[in-house]
């Protein structure tokens, strides 16, 4: 092998040139990678909505020692709490061996998708069939959620306040669901719509049943028999509907894709893709210099609002509550605070190249992503993560040997996007956002590598345990 010449060695101290993990990690790397993956599949199947993610992440947590906090409570270096916010939400600390009031290291992820919410008065019967109405939840291309098996997730309120959890679809032997489609032999006025309107928002109505009540003949015997059956298995009546909480959302498991089995095929990896690795990093902080506190939150796929949301005061307010247990202000813990906030980026897709620039794009396989801004057509509505910080953060991840690359969400004029950057960064604390690069980000089914899954893990690590 002939040696490098003097432009190859001078390239190499000075270009940019990210390299597939692969390369990087070797054999027993891309071993642990596959098998932390293992437990990050079981997470996605068990987790299609938020308020699963916060049940089965409180369950995790109280297995690895963590309690619920008590505002009136006094902790101790290395003492583990959660503080669950409306079982959507879930924020999880180690306290640290430095004072809350030098700050805090926070990793702030979402954990909900988008997918198709039940309206409040949602079933009907139309040609003798039963449908459900829907009102889509999050940015999607509509004609995505034609002829995809569904399953129905939430939960109800009967009359005399009783709570309902349902789960139906995802078990063996349950039926599914499903939005029906054309047929191309008479789409010919749909196919010529926009691919925006392909699919009307108000034709994603799902269809739930065909069969008649046939003790008596009625107006509406397919939807007196879907009631019946609802009411027998559940106990509820239609009313019920316009006070419940009820989601659709594709039936299928995670699965391996690709003859290597490099990569994970599922719905919802954005962005329980990084939720996942941010709570397993937490689990394996045990006495921090800092106080860690990892936040799974909601809504950030329609805003971040609502009292769920990080435009709330939650965060705020429990760096404030550890803060004044310790004797210090809340206000000097948030402004001496660090975050990455933890969302995914577009990864390169090579079918559809004309969207990236392809020199500040993110490549499955290289590593998790530092998205330094997002926001859309001249930087609004987004953090602009200043250089002090990012230099600190990629220090952090280059001292332990964490795979990354940089990278923007597509070309300048293309659109743009948001996380939950600037709602913490609104607080004054240095954020910038980390993150997985994925292929078909929010279609029903989206493709990750289990690499960058794993670096994700390693990054969020070393960022909370970072002196």
């Amino acid at each position: 092998m002939s040696e490098k010449t003097d432009a190859e060695l001078l390239m190499e101290e000075l270009f940019y040139a990210p390299k597939h993990a692969s390369y990087v990690c070797g054999d027993e790397e891309i071993r642990l990678a596959d098998e932390f993956c293992e437990g990050y599949k079981s997470f996605l199947n068990a987790c299609k909505t938020e308020r699963e993610a916060n049940a089965f992440t409180k369950a995790m947590a109280e297995k690895n020692g963590y309690a619920p906090f008590d505002r009136k409570g006094s902790y101790k270096a290395g003492d583990k709490v959660y503080c669950d916010i409306k079982e959507k939400a879930l924020i999880l600390c180690t306290f640290g061996r430095q004072p809350v009031e030098n700050g805090t290291r926070i990793v702030a992820s979402h954990i909900d998708s988008p997918r198709l919410d039940l309206k409040p008065n949602p079933l009907y019967e139309d040609s003798e069939l039963a449908l459900f109405k829907t009102h889509y939840y999050g940015g999607i291309k509509k004609y995505q959620w034609t002829t995809v098996p569904l399953s129905l997730h939430g939960v109800i309120f009967r009359k005399d306040g009783s709570r309902v959890n349902v789960r139906l679809g995802e078990d063996e032997g349950d039926p599914r669901f499903v939005v029906t489609d054309l047929l191309p032999h008479l789409d010919k006025q749909q196919s010529s719509r926009s691919a925006e309107d392909v699919v009307k928002g108000e034709d994603l109505n799902i269809l739930v049943g065909s069969r008649p009540f046939l003790k008596e003949k009625c107006d509406k015997n397919v939807k007196l028999n879907i009631m019946k059956l609802l009411n027998e298995k559940y106990g509820i009546v239609e009313a019920d509907f316009l006070k419940a909480e009820l989601e659709m959302v594709p039936a299928y498991p995670a699965v391996d894709i690709g003859f290597d089995r490099s990569l994970i095929g599922s719905y919802g990896h954005d962005d329980r893709v990084c939720a996942y690795p941010s709570i397993m990093a937490e689990f394996a902080v045990e006495n921090p210099e800092f106080t860690s506190v990892t936040v799974i939150t909601d809504k950030e796929e329609i805003g971040s609002d609502g009292n769920t949301g990080l435009c709330s005061d939650y965060l705020r307010n429990f760096i404030a509550d550890i803060a004044r247990i310790q004797g210090a202000e809340g206000r000097d813990a948030i402004r001496a605070s660090e975050c990455l906030s933890a969302d995914v980026n577009a990864g390169f897709d090579p079918t559809y190249p004309s969207v990236h620039d392809r020199n500040n794009a993110a490549f499955l396989n290289n590593g998790i992503v530092v998205t330094k801004y997002t926001g859309a057509r001249g930087k609004g509505g987004t953090n602009d993560a200043n250089a002090e910080f990012v230099s600190r953060v990629a220090s952090i991840f280059d001292e332990a040997k964490v795979s990354w690359q940089i990278g923007e969400l597509g070309k300048v004029d293309e659109g743009g996007g948001g996380t939950v950057a600037k709602y913490i960064a609104n607080l004054g604390v240095d954020v910038v956002d980390v993150g997985v690069p994925v292929l078909s980000m929010h279609a029903p089914f989206e493709v990750v590598a289990k690499t960058d899954v794993y670096m994700a893990f390693k990054g969020f690590k070393a960022f909370l345990e970072k002196k």
